[in-house]
């Protein structure tokens, strides 16, 4: 995409004006989405897109801009324009690009992007048709969506730079089935996520099944009664579970918050953050998984780090630029949408790790309390770790056997809160892939966690008290 010439002459105009270390990130990304409504292909849609992001440090400073005219005279001016946010004399010089090794942690022989549209659409009106499991279904809709990213690095801090190169495929089916009963409409979803190859979708996913959950999902909801209040021991389901654990502690756990002293784990490193049974890791390089990639945003090999082991916080998700701000050094966990967002610490495939418990003994050891197997949205503040969470599907736990579903539930409280109080950690690590957003765009990333049971939380519902 850019000549490795162009590339040298561009990185030292970036350097020019006393930059330490310089990094241009050049992007090409296909898209494919392909939607069907009520068993129709409603759209089909291809895009490219082509652009490149620089930027300079200068200590622990940092410029960044982007641009999607990659020509001689485009690049130029994008590293000049930069460059003119520092005024010192050039101090590097970069004269030669080694080039790097791609590491192989998504091989794809088959990707989903290159299959026959025919074979997709008939493979996704399956699951469509599978929905329609009662006259109540009034709608269903599912849609696959596909990227092909091809990046090329170009980086130096010395005076030889290097240079690597990657390909990311991933896909995604999500479906949704929507159902009505009288005036009340409910809906339910349904989503599979790889960097993958055609054949795992087939594999992983069974078309009848799928749909008829996202279908029992939506149905299950005419019954439920809305959710008590209070305080009282909540059981968390395996796979999704996880984004619980994501959001309230995961992004607390990333260096663009710790560095700053702007988490709630700020200078956690050796001390006590969470329950003993609690031992937690992201993991970029699971083999093929939806938040999984060769390489990072700065191409750092991804690879496993350990956040938590048995409570104790052990370490943070580290960029290159706050990796200078802690003095430590980058774990291949930079991410960014595309070219057009400014990278930073971000999570990949986030759980916490199983435990001795089966899962049916954590809910008989549970005398009254909530049971909660699927989130929706919630928000989060990584400074003080308050976050509210809305279930969208849930039951009540009465002598210890999973009762009546409820609906309208939001868990409230703080990522530390959650972790110190768990007390039972299940041995069914499971996962589950969504988009998460942040200051650098959305990314893929997986969740997990084995069931697990947080002792007590702050329950909001409008159902009065559990009883």
């Amino acid at each position: 995409m850019v000549s490795k010439k162009l590339a040298l002459d561009v990185i030292n105009i970036a350097l020019s004006t006393g930059g330490d270390y310089a990094e241009l990130y050049v992007e090409k990304t296909n898209t494919e989405v392909i939607h069907i409504d009520l068993g129709k292909v409603e759209s089909s849609a291809r895009n490219v897109y082509l652009g490149a992001g620089l930027r300079i440090f200068k200590g622990l400073n940092s410029l960044y801009g982007y641009t999607s005219d990659l020509s001689k005279k485009g690049l130029f001016s994008l590293a000049k324009n930069l460059s003119a946010g520092f005024s010192d004399k050039q101090q590097l010089v970069v004269k030669n690009f080694r080039k790097e090794k791609t590491p192989k942690i998504c091989p794809i022989e088959n990707p989903v992007i290159d299959v026959d549209d025919n074979e997709k659409v008939s493979f996704l009106k399956k699951i469509d048709h599978a929905t329609h499991i009662d006259p109540r279904i009034v709608r269903s809709h599912t849609h696959l969506t596909t990227t092909r990213k091809t990046i090329e690095i170009y980086k130096a801090e010395e005076e030889s730079g290097s240079h690597i190169e990657t390909i990311e495929d991933v896909a995604r089916i999500v479906t949704t089935a929507t159902a009505k009963e009288e005036e009340k409409i409910e809906s339910g979803s349904v989503n599979f996520g790889a960097s993958a190859s055609w054949d795992t979708f087939i594999k992983k996913i069974n078309p009848q099944e799928f749909g008829e959950k996202a279908a029992k999902k939506a149905l299950s909801l005419f019954n439920a009664k809305e959710c008590p209040s209070g305080k009282f021991p909540v059981v968390i389901g395996n796979g999704w579970g996880g984004v619980l654990f994501h959001e309230a502690c995961g992004h607390s756990l990333e260096a663009s918050s710790t560095a700053k002293g702007q988490s709630v784990f700020s200078n956690c490193i050796g001390k006590q953050i969470a329950s003993p049974l609690v031992s937690a890791f992201d993991d970029g390089s699971l083999h093929n998984y939806w938040g999984s990639t060769n390489m990072d945003s700065e191409g750092v090999k991804t690879k496993k780090n350990a956040l938590i082991k048995n409570g104790i916080c052990v370490g943070y998700l580290i960029d290159k630029l706050n990796g200078r701000r802690l003095n430590m050094a980058p774990t291949g966990s930079c991410r960014r949408e595309d070219y057009s967002s400014t990278p930073t610490s971000r999570m990949n495939n986030t759980y916490i790790a199983p435990g001795k418990d089966n899962p049916e003994d954590i809910i008989r050891d549970t005398k009254l309390g909530l049971y909660v197997v699927d989130f929706g949205g919630g928000s989060v503040d990584t400074m003080t770790g308050e976050f509210n969470f809305a279930a969208t599907e849930a039951y009540i736990i009465r002598d210890g056997k999973v009762a009546e579903p409820v609906k309208g539930c939001i868990l409230i409280g703080t990522g530390k809160e959650v972790l110190m109080n768990i007390d039972h950690v299940g041995n069914d690590l499971a996962f589950g892939c969504g988009m998460c957003g942040a200051s650098s765009g959305y990314v893929p990333v997986t969740v997990g966690q084995p069931t697990i049971r947080v002792k007590e939380i702050t329950v909001g519902g409008r159902g009065g008290e559990l009883k």
